[in-house]
């Protein structure tokens, strides 16, 4: 190797960007967990001081670090510099562990299960890593598409938005009994309240809160028979009831192939995802929702 070569290679070496070393990290004592969950956090090398925080919450049978692997949060974590937070369910239900929208006690605000536990992991993020109280997000596919939903009604005052996909609305479930398909009467195809009967369950989990609520981004496949998409109209009326809004859209558009989407002002945008199954988030999706929440700017 000549001399000139030898220091173009060096120089090289110096010159490259340092690999990342950011990994997904176990937290084992993370504050009052009830739900017995399991909290895996990443946090990326390149960030701000107070970092927004985004909630990703994996589907039932599924995990946090599964939810990591499998989708592209983190990714986009490394370009956008925000911390990520997958909690892992433990609760036992019909298609594995999922994240607890039923009981009694997950439908109160402070009542315990699942939605304290979750807060405690965001509380400890903010703690830790400096995290922005004024940016914290949810999201979350099927069971943490229902949780999603659900922690925008418990804990208003924590999230600013969150995008649920293939997600139910709150209140959806009666009890455990009523949770796993095909019995359910939430998930049968059959679920049918007005919009006045939805938003009334997100006002009576936090009878006292006057300040704003979370803006809402949902997303669900015409195909899905699983979580049935009759179920995304159900969702636009709670949510749409929530912010005082006109059941009819104020735009509609196409913004990629087969995704049909409506926007109700700027509070609740919903996505229709043609020929689509149980299937979501699929590629792309994930930096949708970034922007809706104002992460991408």
């Amino acid at each position: 190797m000549t001399l000139v070569s030898t220091l173009l290679t060096i120089a090289g070496v110096l010159l490259a960007p340092p690999a990342s070393a950011a990994s997904l990290v176990e937290v084992t004592n993370f504050g009052n967990n009830p739900g017995g969950m399991r909290m895996h956090v990443y946090v990326p090398d390149a960030r701000p001081a107070q970092p927004a925080i985004v909630v990703a919450m994996h589907g039932c049978g599924g995990s946090g670090p599964g939810f990591y692997s499998g989708s592209e949060f983190a990714s986009l974590a490394n370009r956008y510099g925000f911390i990520v937070i997958y909690p892992s369910a433990q609760q036992q239900a019909g298609f594995g562990k999922c994240f607890d929208t039923w009981s009694d006690a997950a439908k109160r605000r402070g009542g315990g299960s699942d939605p304290v536990s979750i807060v405690s992991m965001v509380t400890y993020a903010q703690q830790r890593y400096g995290g922005d109280r004024n940016r914290v997000f949810a999201t979350g596919s099927s069971s943490g598409g229902m949780m999603t939903q659900h922690m925008l009604a418990l804990y208003p005052d924590v999230f600013k938005a969150g995008a649920a996909f293939m997600g139910v609305p709150f209140n959806c479930f009666a009890n455990a009994a009523d949770f796993p398909p095909p019995g359910s009467k939430c998930t049968n195809g059959s679920m049918n309240r007005t919009p006045q009967q939805w938003g009334d369950a997100v006002r009576q989990a936090y009878p006292a809160y006057p300040g704003p609520r979370p803006r809402v981004q949902l997303w669900h496949g015409t195909a899905d028979t699983l979580v049935p998409y009759s179920l995304l109209q159900e969702s636009i009326e709670q949510w749409t009831n929530v912010f005082g809004l006109s059941q009819t859209p104020t735009s509609t558009d196409t913004p990629r192939a087969n995704w049909n989407r409506r926007r109700y002002s700027d509070k609740v945008e919903a996505y229709s995802i043609q020929g689509a199954g149980h299937s979501l988030p699929s590629a792309g999706m994930a930096a949708v929702a970034l922007e809706f929440f104002g992460l991408t700017r």
